[in-house]
């Protein structure tokens, strides 16, 4: 039985698989790229507060309980 034929499968399985992990990365990486923007995009459009109050509240906490 000639198993030199095996030797060469094996390489070329784990090739396939190391670029398919490397394309795998790479639609992570978009995929996380264009989520961040979603999310910069969404915080960027909130109204900001109206600021109605006397400006001595929310200036201290009380730390006794």
């Amino acid at each position: 039985m000639d198993i030199s034929r095996l030797g060469n499968v094996s390489t070329a399985a784990v090739n396939q698989a190391s670029s398919g992990d490397a394309v795998a990365i790479a639609v992570l990486r978009k995929t996380l790229d264009i989520q961040a923007q979603v999310a910069l995009q969404l915080i960027q459009e909130l109204p900001q507060p109206a600021s109605n109050s006397p400006s001595n509240l929310g200036n201290s906490v009380n730390t006794f309980a």
